[in-house]
């Protein structure tokens, strides 16, 4: 695949409108987004194309999601971002807070996965990704164990001081694991009784540590500490990549969806400039160049994979088809006390 370019027509065909005016103007577009590989990724090889086509100039606010959410409202009468990246739980927030504009309709908004639209188009995912299971590989093979195939997997008493866990307070790992044992367990993200309840005897016996985020996971496998563990594709085909013998497996039940969605701030003075890189952002063009260089997996469902990258992309748009959503509002609005009985009730 060559590296993919988008000209004004390219771009016209979006229904965004470029009109001359823009060439004129030249506007500025702040986009808050993380910065390391994602930043250098977009900054490299995606935004040149749009900046050609329009005459406009993108420039990265880097931060991680809480940075840039907390910029937002710092920012609400007067923005100074026009579009913003943030993770799914963290948008969802910030659509509430009303610190977004809904998504310009355009022909790249019917081509996304319908899961990827979140709250009437308020924002799109932009990338996606999913907590499944994932497994010490070496281990696997030596004991000539089965991979897991479901959550209550991380039960089963012969990973007993073999599991290892992201803390649901500080990880969206974590939490997902944990929302989706209590859904087995017959709860919901509205009444996570369930889970709180049944945890600390089931998979608690199990569980070598309660990690704060999944820094750990490559060391641990390596030491033979680690046999499961929430994880998603794309973070197993990283850890693959470095030689550590870690496979990914999707649970019966289903990976919980987990993406990094784009919104065009609320009361930006440049609405249109900003809707025309949003739906950019969105297109085929875009997506396949961030998948190409940054193994950014498209929410586009017409991007096409280098050849490289198929049988990855194919995998993964096959566990799209169990993939669950989690309900982020009930979540956002009972996170703090939820991670106050997590720490009291589960870590303790």
């Amino acid at each position: 695949m060559t590296r993919p370019t988008l000209t004004a027509c390219a771009l016209a065909a979006l229904a965004v409108g470029i009109a001359g005016p823009a060439f004129a103007q030249g506007k500025t577009l702040y986009i808050g987004m993380n910065g390391g590989t994602m930043e250098k990724t977009y900054t490299e090889h995606v935004f040149p194309a749009f900046e050609k086509a329009t005459g406009h100039k993108v420039v990265v606010v880097p931060g991680t999601s809480s940075d840039i959410l907390a910029k937002l409202q710092a920012q609400k009468d007067k923005p100074q971002m026009h579009v913003v990246f943030l993770d799914d739980g963290l948008m969802y927030r910030a659509i509430g807070m009303g610190l977004c504009q809904k998504t310009a309709p355009s022909p790249v908004l019917e081509e996304v996965y319908p899961s990827s639209r979140l709250k009437g188009d308020m924002a799109v995912g932009v990338n996606m990704g999913m907590t499944g299971l994932a497994y010490n590989k070496k281990m696997f093979d030596e004991k000539g164990w089965a991979p897991p195939s479901s959550w209550m997997d991380l039960a089963d008493p012969k990973y007993k001081g073999k599991v290892v866990v992201q803390s649901a307070a500080s990880s969206t790992f974590g939490l997902h694991a944990f929302l989706m044992y209590n859904r087995i367990q017959g709860g919901s993200e509205t009444n996570v009784e369930p889970g709180f309840k049944n945890w600390r005897a089931s998979i608690g016996p199990n569980v070598l540590e309660y990690i704060p985020s999944s820094a750990k996971i490559s060391e641990m496998v390596q030491t033979g500490e680690a046999a499961v563990f929430p994880l998603t594709p794309t973070a197993v085909g990283a850890q693959k990549e470095k030689g550590v013998p870690v496979e990914y497996a999707q649970p019966k039940e289903g990976s919980v969806i987990l993406m990094v969605a784009q919104c065009v701030v609320a009361n930006t003075p440049d609405a249109e400039p900003a809707q025309k890189l949003a739906a950019f952002l969105l297109s085929t063009e875009a997506q396949e160049a961030a998948l190409k260089y940054g193994a950014q997996i498209p929410s586009n469902t017409k991007a096409k994979a280098p050849a490289e990258s198929a049988e990855v992309m194919e995998k993964f748009q096959g566990y799209m088809k169990t993939a669950v959503m989690v309900d982020w509002d009930a979540i956002n609005e009972k996170r703090p006390e939820w991670n106050q009985r997590w720490n009291k009730e589960i870590e303790r």
